[in-house]
C-alpha cells in the first residue's frame, strides 16, 4: 500500500513558496502506487506537533495549479522553532507519533536555516526510533543566505520587485528635487545578509543611471562617510537615492534599528535602519527626505514575480518527491548554476549537515571598493535571477489567487503537552 507525505511551510512566505507546494502536490499525485495522500501542516511544523493536518486530496486539481500564482503560505506558516534533541526530544517524538498514527513515510519541509537544521534532526530521531522517513528540505528564503545551493527559492522575486521599485522611485524623485525631495531611502530585508541590498543597485545601469548609495549589513556603517557621499551626489546630480539593508551595523557591530525585543527563534527585532539613514540627512545635511519599508510588500508581490524564481520554486518542489521516491534522506534540493549568458541551470542534492546553521553571506566582490555599490560580478550573478514575467490572472482589474479549503483529517492521538 502506499504511504503517505507530509508538507509545511516554514518562517516567513515568500511570493512564490506556494508554487513549491505546487511541485509537492502535483508530483506526488502523479505516482498513486508509491505516495497515497499529501498532508499539510496547518500552520506549518505546529500543525505536526498538533495532528493538525490539512488533506490535500481534498482540493480539485485546478486549485493546486492556481498555487503556482498565488502569494503568501496557502497552509499558513510558522517562526516555531524546535531546540536541541536533548532539550526538546518529546517534540520530536511526537512528529514521528504523528507521522506513524497516519502513515506517514515522506516528510518536505519548505523553509531556510532553520527549517533546514529541523528537518536534519527529524531525521535523526526518526532513524534511532526505527521508524523509515524520506526527509527533505525544499529550500526557500528570499535572504538567498542558504549554503549549498546557488540561489534560493523566494529570493529572485524580492530581488525584481526592490529594483523595480527604487527605478520608479527615483524617476519620482527626479521631478521633484529642484524644489523639494531631494533624499529618498528604500529599506529592505536581510538580517546578516545583504543580498535584496545588493540587488537594489540593479535599478543602476547604462541605460538608467541613477545616483544610487547602498547599505550592506557587511560593510559597517560609517556616518561621516555616507553622508559625505549622499550630499556629493545632491550636490552634483541634484538629488540621491539609498537603500538600507535592516540589518545594517555600526562599526562596533551592534544594529542600528535593534528594539531590544526577539523574535521566536532569538534573532533581535530590527525596524526602522531607514528611517534613522533619512533623519541623520535630514539632520546633518538639511536635505528633505522621504523613505520607505519594503517590509512584507517585497515577499508578497507576486504581480511582479521573476518567471525565472517560479519555475525554480515549483522544480524544487517537484525534484524533493523524486528525491524521496528514490530513497534519499536528509538531504535538500540545490539550484546549480550551469553558466551565466545564456543562463542554464539544473538541481543538485546537499547533504543537510552542509546547511544546517550554515549562513551564505553576499561575497565581498560583490561588492564595490568603496562599499556604497554592486560590482559587474554582482550584476553577473543577479541579473538572470529577475528575467522573465510570470503571467498571472486578473479580474475586474486585480489578480485573481487561490484560496484553498484546507480540510483537516480526523485525529487520532491525545492532545500533545509540552
Amino acid at each position: 500500500m502506499p504511504a503517505n507525505a507530509f508538507y509545511a511551510q516554514s518562517g516567513g512566505v515568500t511570493a512564490v513558496i506556494n508554487a513549491s507546494a505546487a511541485g509537492v502536490i502535483e508530483t506526488a499525485r502523479n505516482h498513486p502506487r508509491r505516495i497515497g495522500r499529501v498532508f499539510a501542516g496547518r500552520d506549518g511544523i505546529i500543525g505536526a506537533l498538533n495532528e493538525d493536518l490539512i488533506d490535500t486530496s481534498r482540493e480539485r486539481a485546478s486549485a493546486i495549479a492556481a498555487l503556482v500564482r498565488t502569494p503568501g503560505g496557502a497552509f499558513g506558516s510558522c517562526r516555531f522553532k524546535l531546540k536541541g534533541l536533548d532539550e526538546h526530544r518529546a517534540h520530536y517524538e511526537r512528529l514521528v507519533d504523528v507521522f506513524r498514527a497516519h502513515d506517514i513515510r515522506y516528510f518536505f519541509y519548505n523553509g531556510g536555516n532553520d527549517s533546514a537544521d529541523t528537518c536534519l534532526k527529524v531525521a535523526r530521531v526518526s532513524a534511532s526510533m526505527g521508524y523509515p522517513l524520506a526527509c527533505i528540505h525544499v529550500p526557500k528564503t528570499i535572504d538567498n543566505d542558504l549554503a549549498g545551493t546557488d540561489n534560493c527559492p523566494g529570493f529572485g522575486s524580492v530581488a525584481k520587485y526592490v529594483a523595480t521599485s527604487m527605478r520608479e522611485a527615483a524617476f519620482d524623485v527626479a521631478s521633484m528635487a529642484s524644489n523639494s525631495t531631494r533624499v529618498f531611502v528604500l529599506e529592505v530585508m536581510g538580517r546578516h545578509a545583504g543580498w535584496i541590498t545588493a540587488a537594489v543597485g540593479l535599478a543602476d545601469d547604462d541605460a538608467h543611471p541613477l545616483p544610487l548609495v547602498l547599505l550592506f549589513p557587511e560593510v559597517p556603517f560609517d556616518e561621516a562617510r555616507f553622508l559625505a557621499r549622499v550630499d556629493h551626489l545632491v550636490k552634483t546630480r541634484g538629488y540621491c537615492c539609498v537603500g538600507v539593508s535592516e540589518g545594517l551595523r555600526d562599526a562596533s557591530g551592534r544594529f542600528l534599528s535593534e528594539t531590544g525585543l526577539r523574535d521566536a527563534f532569538g534573532n533581535a527585532q530590527l525596524g526602522g535602519a531607514g528611517e534613522q539613514v533619512a533623519r541623520l540627512v535630514r539632520d546633518r545635511l538639511g536635505h528633505k527626505y522621504h523613505h520607505a519599508l519594503a517590509d512584507y510588500l517585497q515577499r508578497s508581490a507576486r504581480h511582479l514575480a521573476s518567471k525565472v524564481d517560479v519555475e525554480q520554486a515549483y522544480a524544487v518542489g517537484r525534484e524533493a518527491v523524486r528525491a524521496a521516491l528514490r530513497g534519499e534522506n536528509g538531504v535538500m534540493i540545490s539550484i546549480e548554476r550551469r553558466s551565466d549568458d545564456p543562463y542554464r541551470w539544473s538541481l543538485g542534492r546537499v547533504p543537510l549537515t552542509r546547511v544546517a546553521n550554515r549562513e551564505h553571506k553576499l561575497p565581498r566582490a560583490f561588492i564595490s571598493r568603496d562599499g556604497f555599490g554592486i560590482t559587474a560580478r554582482a550584476r553577473t550573478y543577479l541579473q538572470p535571477l529577475v528575467r522573465g514575467e510570470a503571467a498571472l490572472k486578473f479580474t475586474n482589474g486585480l489578480p485573481a489567487y487561490v484560496r484553498l479549503a484546507n480540510v483537516s483529517i480526523e485525529k487520532k492521538l491525545a492532545p500533545f503537552e509540552a
